[in-house]
């Protein structure tokens, strides 16, 4: 099997078909290709959603939430494939991590990180507006469905700091953090404010909906400066 066989099976209609997907890309990819250490970060905060959508009770709207993590999880998917033999053809946020995917001297964690900078600042704004509008309603603070998007925060945050801990431990033993560099990127991230801002930016592309240029060009330059910050966090430490 290969990345393209795997990829070739997008779009995933299921959270079981994104684990799925996310499962043989692990397997497939070598320890050396940066996307598999995201792809890694990625699949635990995703058993880690399934795992709490699948009980229902704990959400006002389960079913919005099952269906945004397929979405937002496609769209990964699709960077990959776009920029799987030529990274310039992926989106502007995607390009940093596929870029230096087999760069040496970089640490794991910065792989991931710079995919999740990439697909919470770039993609979940998309696939919130996506999500609305397949199901009905519209992003903004008063939706009960914020506050579910809002409940999922303290999940992803326990899974992405005990993958955080995991990446880090090897690269703190062989390296020493490199002077505190490492510490310092590891810091500049935050995914609650990152989905945060996810939100806000959701909330401006629906407004932007009946004026398609404006909102094309609102989302190029979200995706400019998306690749802008990932570039800072894929640096040699």
């Amino acid at each position: 099997m290969t990345l393209a066989d795997i990829l070739n099976r997008r779009p995933a209609k299921t959270i079981d078909d994104v684990v799925s997907m996310m499962t043989d890309v692990s397997t497939t990819l070598p320890d050396t290709d940066g996307v598999k250490w995201f792809n890694h970060l990625y699949m635990q905060v995703t058993l880690g959603v399934r795992a709490v959508v699948g009980d229902g009770r704990a959400f006002r709207d389960p079913s919005f939430l099952a269906r945004l993590d397929v979405v937002f999880a496609n769209l990964f998917f699709d960077a990959v494939a776009a920029g799987q033999d030529d990274p310039a053809k992926a989106p502007p946020a995607w390009r940093p991590l596929l870029q230096s995917r087999h760069t040496r001297g970089l640490a794991k964690i910065q792989f991931a990180l710079a995919g999740m900078n990439a697909h919470i600042n770039r993609d979940l704004p998309v696939a919130l507006v996506k999500t609305y509008e397949r199901m009905g309603g519209a992003p903004s603070l008063a939706d009960p469905r914020h506050a579910d998007f809002e409940q999922v925060n303290a999940i992803l945050e326990h899974v992405d700091a005990e993958v955080k801990v995991d990446f880090l431990t090897g690269i703190l033993h062989d390296l020493d953090i490199a002077a505190g560099k490492l510490d310092d990127i590891v810091a500049m991230w935050s995914i609650r404010a990152a989905r945060d801002g996810a939100w806000t930016q959701a909330e401006v592309l629906w407004s932007l909906r009946n004026s398609p240029p404006l909102r094309t060009a609102f989302l190029g330059s979200l995706d400019r400066l998306t690749g802008f910050a990932g570039r800072g966090l894929i640096v040699r430490v």
